[in-house]
Parts: C-alpha cells; sequence; structure tokens
C-alpha cells in the first residue's frame, strides 16, 4: 500500500503536469492568437492593396471611357459640322440654280409676249383675210354665211341622224342578245321538249271513188243529188276528169269536213237520194259536232287546263279543222300552251295562267270567217264573253302586238306563238309573196340613177348593184348603196337583214399593134 508521500509525490506531480499542459496549451494558444492575428493583419493589408490597385484600375478605366465618349463626341462634331457644311454649299447652289433659271423665265416670258404680240398681228390678218374671202364667197354663192350654215348644218343633221339611228339600232340589237341569251337557253329548251305535227293548208278535201259510175249517181238525175248535198252542206262539189275522185271546195273547214264524211257514208251505203242525202248529212253533223267536243277537250286535257265554258271547249275543236300558212291552229295552239308553259317554269311566272293563255291565243280563229274585225280582237271578245280572267284576255289581244304587252305571261305567250310559227315547216311562205318581194328589191335599187342593172340573191337577203362607173364614183356609191338601204328600210318588210352591195368596174383597153 502506498504511502502518504508517494501519494504526495503523486499528485505534487499530477499538478505539476497539469500547470505544465496549461502552460503549454496557454503558449500554444497565444502562438495561435499570434499567428491569426499576423494572418489578419496581413489579410487587411493585402485587402487594402487589392482596393487600391482595384480603385486604380477602375480609375483608369473611367478615364479611357471619358476619352473614348470625348472623342466619340469630337468625331460626331465633326461629322455633323461638315453635313451642316454639305447642306449649306447644296442650299447655296440651289439658290444660284433658282436664280439661273429665274433669269431664263423671264426671258422666256419675254419670247412669249412678244410671239403673243405676232401671234395677234398674225389672227387680226387672217381675220381680216377670212372676212374678204366670206364676202366675195356671198358674192360668188349668192346666200349669206347663216345660210351656208343652215344648210350644211342640215345636211350633217340627217346624215348624222341617219348614222345614229343605225348605230342604236346595232347596240340594241347587241343589247338584245346578250339580254336574250337565257331566254334563248329556255326557248331550246321548249323547243326540244315540245313536238306537234303540222297539216298543210288547203281548201279543198277529196273523196275517193270506187269507179266512175259513181260520179254519175253523185250527179242525179238532173244533178239532184249534187244539188241536195251543196245545199245541205254549204260546200261545191267539184265533179271533174279527176279520175276516181270528188273535190269539195269550201272556206269553212267544219262544213267541208261534215260534207266529205256524208259522202262517204253516201258511197259506202249506194242508196244516193235526196232524203237519204239529208239522212247522212244530219248524221254527219252530229258526229263532227261530237268530234270537236272531243279534240276540244282532249286539248285541255292535253294542256292541263280546266275549267273553261263548254262553249270555249267547242270552239278549240273547230280549230281542228282551221289552218294558217298550212299549220293546223289547234295543233299551234297546244303548242303554244306547252311553250308558254315550259318559260313560265323557267322564269317563275303563272305555269297555269301561261298555259291558258297560249291555249287560248287563236279561239278567235274558230270564227274569224263569221265575224268582222281581227282575230286578236274576236279572241279576247269571245274570252270576256265566257268569264275568262283579265290577264287571259290581255294576252289574246297582244300576242300579236295589236296592244301593249301589260304581263310577262303576255310576253311569253307573244315569244311561244312566234317560236311555232318559226319553227321550219311549220308554215310555208307562199312563191308570189317570195317573188315579188325579190322584185321589190330590184325595183328599189334599179329605180335610183346610174344603176345599170341589179341582183338579188341569198334567198332575198343580199342585193348586188351594178352601177355605171362614169356616172357615179367611189363616194357616190357608198352614198348610193346608203341611200338604197334607206329606201328597202322604209318600204319593204323582210326578216333579219338585207345586205347592199354597190359594184363600181372601170377597164382600161388597149390592144398592141
Amino acid at each position: 500500500m502506498p504511502s502518504f508521500a508517494q501519494i504526495l509525490i503523486y499528485l505534487a506531480f499530477l499538478v505539476a503536469g497539469i500547470l505544465t499542459g496549461y502552460l503549454v496549451r496557454k503558449k500554444l494558444a497565444e502562438a495561435r492568437i499570434k499567428s491569426a492575428e499576423e494572418a489578419a493583419a496581413k489579410i487587411l493589408i493585402d485587402a487594402k492593396k487589392e482596393s487600391e490597385t482595384r480603385k486604380k484600375e477602375a480609375l483608369l478605366e473611367a478615364k479611357e471611357e471619358i476619352h473614348r465618349l470625348r472623342s466619340e463626341a469630337d468625331r460626331d462634331n465633326k461629322e455633323r459640322r461638315n453635313e451642316i457644311k454639305h447642306q449649306e454649299n447644296r442650299l447655296q447652289k440651289k439658290e444660284e440654280d433658282i436664280d439661273r433659271k429665274l433669269e431664263g423665265i423671264e426671258r422666256k416670258e419675254e419670247n412669249i409676249r412678244r410671239r403673243e404680240t405676232e401671234v395677234e398681228e398674225k389672227l387680226a390678218n387672217v381675220e381680216k383675210l377670212k372676212q374678204q374671202k366670206l364676202e366675195e364667197l356671198e358674192k360668188v354663192s349668192g346666200m349669206t354665211v347663216a345660210e351656208a350654215k343652215q344648210i350644211l348644218l342640215s345636211n350633217i343633221e340627217e346624215e348624222i341622224r341617219h348614222e345614229s339611228a343605225i348605230l342604236i339600232r346595232d347596240i340594241e340589237s347587241a343589247a338584245r342578245d346578250e339580254g336574250e341569251k337565257r331566254a334563248r337557253e329556255i326557248v331550246a329548251s321548249a323547243i326540244q321538249r315540245v313536238a306537234a305535227d303540222h297539216a298543210s293548208e288547203t281548201t279543198v278535201s277529196v273523196v275517193a271513188l270506187p269507179n266512175e259510175e259513181m260520179k254519175g249517181r253523185i250527179i242525179g238525175r238532173e244533178g239532184r243529188n249534187i244539188r241536195t248535198l251543196e245545199t245541205l252542206t254549204g260546200v261545191d262539189l267539184i265533179i271533174d276528169d279527176t279520175p276516181e275522185a270528188v273535190i269539195l271546195s269550201g272556206f269553212d273547214p267544219v262544213r267541208r269536213e261534215i260534207a266529205r264524211n256524208a259522202l262517204e257514208k253516201l258511197i259506202l251505203d249506194g242508196r244516193i237520194q235526196p232524203g237519204r242525202i239529208e239522212e247522212m248529212v244530219e248524221k254527219s253533223r252530229k258526229e263532227v259536232e261530237q268530234r270537236i267536243w272531243d279534240e276540244g277537250e282532249q286539248a285541255t286535257f292535253d294542256t292541263n287546263v280546266h275549267g273553261l265554258h263548254s262553249e270555249l271547249i267547242k270552239l278549240l275543236g273547230r280549230l281542228k279543222f282551221r289552218t294558217s300558212y298550212g299549220q293546223n291552229v289547234l295543233k299551234h295552239s297546244i303548242e303554244v300552251a306547252h311553250l308558254a308553259g315550259v318559260m313560265a317554269a323557267e322564269l317563275g311566272a303563272d305555269i297555269t295562267l301561261a298555259k291558258r293563255a297560249g291555249l287560248l291565243h287563236d279561239i278567235g280563229k274558230a270564227i274569224d270567217h263569221e265575224v268582222e274585225g281581227s282575230h286578236t280582237m274576236i279572241g279576247a271578245d269571245i274570252a270576256r264573253k265566257y268569264k275568262e280572267s283579265p290577264e287571259v284576255v290581255h294576252a289574246i289581244m297582244a300576242h300579236h302586238g295589236d296592244v301593249e304587252i301589260g304581263s310577262l305571261e303576255a310576253a311569253l305567250v307573244q315569244a311561244a306563238d312566234t317560236v311555232s310559227a318559226a319553227r321550219p315547216g311549220a308554215r310555208r311562205e307562199t312563191l308570189e309573196y317570195y317573188i315579188k318581194r325579190l322584185q321589190k328589191l330590184e325595183e328599189i335599187a334599179d329605180s335610183f340613177d346610174g344603176v345599170e342593172k341589179s341582183f338579188a340573191i341569198q334567198a332575198g337577203r343580199e342585193v348586188r348593184i351594178i352601177v355605171q362607173p362614169d356616172k357615179i364614183d367611189d363616194l357616190l356609191a357608198i352614198r348610193t348603196a346608203r341611200d338604197i338601204s334607206k329606201r328597202i328600210e322604209s318600204e319593204l318588210e323582210y326578216p333579219g337583214q338585207i345586205k347592199v352591195v354597190v359594184i363600181r368596174e372601170t377597164r382600161a383597153i388597149e390592144y398592141a399593134k
């Protein structure tokens, strides 16, 4: 067991060690603190040095920037001064140019004033000479300037009026052509969709006989049979050398049909005597009347026109036996109704009204041989009598231009009537009328002085005129062609246009010997 002395010694060494450690740590701490202070002082010194360096650099950069900005400002100022100087030079040059131009203008004005003075003097001289010449012309011509001017203006006015009329006609024609493109399409479509048969116009009917002996039987003893038949029917019987045929002649187609039907029945029956003739004529009259009713009713069914008065239906049926220019009037009326209806449908007009007016437009032709007046007025009176609407009556009156067209449906009926009549094969122009038109063309041309010979060619659409070259020169040939065309326009009615060609031929002939 250690002794107390040892413990003390241990304690002394422990205390000495603790103190030594404390002192050593203290020294180390003081050394560290000193080292840190030295480092801090060094850092402060370095920082001061760096700040001074940066400060100097910043000052240097600022000085350089100031120098740069100053240099740029000096350069800009220099450029502006140069620009200002350049502008001043330009302005000065322009002022000098303006001064020179002003001087030139002043010189030109002086020249112009001088020339104006000269021109005024010359104009005065010209006016004086003109007045002298006019006085001389007045003495020579025996008329004043006003009178000569009036004559000249009258001639010019006449020429201009004619030329303007031609120009207006051409413009109107072009406008119609342009404006009617749609109408042509509608009409063409209607023509393609509607067709009707047409019969040749005739005022006679031919009845075939089984043999030549039948002619004597029809005549009868002392002509009793033929007189009875003619008296009852109002038709002339022509019995001539035509083999096995009898001709019935009469302007009333219904009577002619009754006579034809009765004669055919008598021929089949074989018993031809006045009593039998009267019986057959009465029977044929009833059959024809029934046929007239059936034809009229069928026409209303075909055109889908309903509500017509029974007398109108009968008159429509009578049109079956009426022809105009070779065209069957009933078939023509049905065709007009269809055409008007098709065009009304295309244009948004009243289809029912257009068809009704188209079917009735020629109703006056059923009795125009019995009543005085044009068929349009007769037809309008009939339609008015049987309570047709004012629109239908107006369309009937207007379809030939007797009154001014006042509705679209009336215009369509007029157009449909023209299309139906103008279709190739619908009507025929008589040979006499055609020849007369050609002769009239040549007569008009031959009536002019200096015309040697004229020829109507191209079916009357062109007339060629040979003139005498010693009487008509080139300018007068133009005037002659114009005058002939004026005469044709005023005296002839013709479709389309007629070309007038004036031919002036001169020949120089020599013989080499």
